[in-house]
């Protein structure tokens, strides 16, 4: 570095902190004497000469205090932004009142014009903010002058907020060697306008004439909001320009509200099917959360840890994270004292299984609301092992909700599966069976409780699902193995999932089974093609596509309801209640579930596949949905 780099860069270190403080005072005192001088004429200024020594003694006694009260000898000149700004007007604002009240009271024995304050205001701050502006555009200069390659020309896809934050980031740090060249943005209002410094080059459509001649190297998609369809579009086209391309996240990732460079990645299948955000009603939310104590089973898993995240949010009293899963409970407890450090939260290694357990944790910790998603959830592997499938989804859940009942919980929460909608399946069964469970629990809940189900379909990205197994395939250079090419899922990203979950438990209908709105089904053919083609690679020449037939209990297509059931609207756009949830709840359901129990014990196989037909009328293990 040259020396006004160095000098710069000094400046931002806390031991020049003094050095700092001395050139703000010596600065902000001159403002007051150069008042003077632009207010009054020379004769003026020569008879008030002793009203400005005084005004000008009084003010860097009142200019001292308020540098050190607010901090300003410490702001970071170098990386002086717009947080810092505001501090240096309440600073100077604070001063310019101070004196302007002075200045009445010291007027019968020294006169001073009322505007001297106000003047010396105005040139305080421009002569404050202007070394700290100077000195950050000489940093960013001789950081720009140091890079040894020219910066990569960056055409950014969207010229809102988040363009325009995007881009005001990468003039911030010109050390990550990036260069707007120009935004594209649909909104005709746009054309031919300039925002933090880069023109608005063009329409979406225009990305492949655009980055040919404006020579772009680089694309970076800055629309947090927009759908999938709307970020498959832009990569087409930037494919069809052969040029990289690199998106944002989305407003689900985008919690803090401040986006950073560092933030920007490869675009993703998740974007592809990305929706609209989820809009919440926090402060409902909040009424059942704040000051509650939270149990979640499942607590390491994809749904109950992004639960936890989410429940952060609301002032709850303490989160209990309960799971068998004693490594998962390790590492997600190393991140959450990572990012929320005073959260209150116990962990507890249990097994659902065991009653007995449960209540010793119920009547120690009292939780008042309780999101229940601990479940064995692989088809093919539950339908190879459908006594722990019934031990665990059926005799767990039973045992939860008798404790929740015993205790007093406000409010429990089921999460469920579309794969509980006339199950082909042991999997399936199983989760039916835990809506029938959570609907006779709400018979016998008092007034004060309420007890509901969830039932959603396939998140994305969650342990074991089709995306990481597709993406690990292609690591491994192929084939991918796909069932049936027919085959379709409702997909649902995780986070959104999740927002909507404590969404519906606000509604706390005793008794609901909620249903999500899933959008539309993907084929899980186009699914796999997209992971291809976004790792750079060609379907069926750089990666196959083998086709391997249905696994047991797997459907073609899934459902959210069945014939019987119908699905009413909530105040909540994207959530919906269903009527007559509960067609498979017969009068001698307790004797047959206690008997399905009891064959479950004995591992009799043959025997639990019977009794779980007469259980859930709708179980067909030889249908496959088409």
């Amino acid at each position: 570095m040259d020396r006004v780099s160095k000098l710069v860069a000094a400046l931002g270190i806390r031991r020049y902190q003094p050095i700092k403080f001395i050139l703000d005072l010596v600065l902000w005192t001159l403002t007051a004497p150069l008042a003077f001088f632009l207010r009054l004429d020379m004769k003026h200024l020569i008879d008030l000469r002793l009203s400005a020594v005084i005004y000008t003694s009084f003010s860097l006694v009142v200019k001292a205090a308020l540098i050190y009260s607010f901090a300003l000898h410490r702001q970071s000149w170098h990386k002086t932004g717009t947080r810092d700004l505001y501090h240096l007007i309440r600073a100077t604002a604070t001063g310019t009142l101070i004196l302007l009240a002075a200045a009445f009271i010291i007027n019968p024995h020294a006169p001073i014009p009322r505007s001297i304050p106000l003047i010396d205001g105005a040139l305080a701050l421009l002569a404050l903010g202007s070394i700290r502006l100077g000195t950050r555009l000489l940093y960013e200069q001789d950081l720009r002058r140091q890079s040894q390659e020219p910066g990569t020309r960056v055409l950014v896809v969207g010229a809102g907020e988040a363009g325009t934050l995007l881009v005001r980031e990468m003039l911030r740090h010109p050390d990550a060697n990036m260069t707007p060249v120009g935004y594209l943005d649909d909104d005709d209002g746009k054309q031919q306008t300039s925002l933090v410094g880069a023109p608005v080059v063009g329409k979406i459509d225009d990305l492949p004439a655009v980055v040919k001649r404006l020579e772009i190297e680089e694309v970076l998609i800055a629309m947090p909001s927009a759908s999938g369809e709307a970020i498959r579009r832009v990569v087409n086209l930037a494919r069809q320009a052969e040029v990289r391309h690199r998106i944002m996240p989305s407003m689900f990732d985008i919690l803090s509200g401040k986006l950073a460079l560092s933030q920007i990645r490869e675009v993703d299948v998740e974007d592809l099917l990305r929706r609209a955000p989820v809009k919440l009603n926090l402060d409902e939310i909040e009424q059942y959360l704040k000051g509650r104590i939270v149990l979640v089973t499942g607590g390491s898993g994809s749904i109950g840890s992004e639960l936890v995240r989410q429940i952060t949010r609301f002032g709850t009293r303490q989160i209990i994270l309960l799971d068998r899963n004693e490594n998962g409970l390790y590492i997600f407890e190393r991140e959450l004292k990572r990012v929320y450090p005073d959260l209150n939260i116990e962990l507890l290694v249990a097994d659902i299984r065991w009653k007995e357990k449960l209540e010793r944790i119920f009547d120690r910790y009292r939780p008042q609301v309780v999101f229940h998603t601990a479940a064995h959830k692989h088809v093919p592997v539950m339908e190879s092992n459908p006594d722990e499938a019934i031990l665990n989804n059926i005799g767990g859940t039973r045992n939860l909700l008798d404790v929740a009942l015993q205790y007093n919980v406000e409010r429990f929460v089921n999460i469920s599966t579309d794969k509980a909608i006339r199950p082909t399946s042991i999997m399936g069964a199983t989760k039916r069976v835990a809506e029938l469970l959570v609907r006779d629990a709400a018979k016998k809940a008092a007034v004060n409780q309420a007890f509901m189900s969830v039932r959603f379909g396939n998140v994305l990205g969650s342990q074991g699902s089709v995306v990481p197994i597709f993406k690990e395939q292609i690591r491994r250079g192929g084939p991918i193995t796909l069932t049936h090419p027919k085959m379709t899922r409702y997909f649902m990203s995780i986070p959104e999932a999740t927002q909507l979950v404590l969404q519906a438990a606000a509604l706390s209908e005793n008794g609901a089974v909620y249903m999500l709105d899933m959008g539309e089904p993907a084929r899980i053919i186009d699914l796999a093609m997209d992971l291809i083609r976004l790792s750079g690679l060609k379907p069926y020449t750089d990666i196959d596509i083998e086709l391997v037939g249905p696994r047991p209990g797997e459907k073609i297509t899934e459902e959210l309801l069945t014939a019987q059931e119908g699905a009413a609207p909530t105040k909540h756009e994207k959530i919906f209640i269903i009527r007559n949830s509960n067609h498979d709840l017969e009068t001698n359901f307790e004797p047959r579930l206690e008997r399905l129990l009891e064959a479950a014990q004995s591992g009799n196989i043959n025997r639990i596949r019977s009794l779980l037909q007469e259980l859930v009328l709708t179980y067909d293990p030889t249908s496959q949905v088409q």
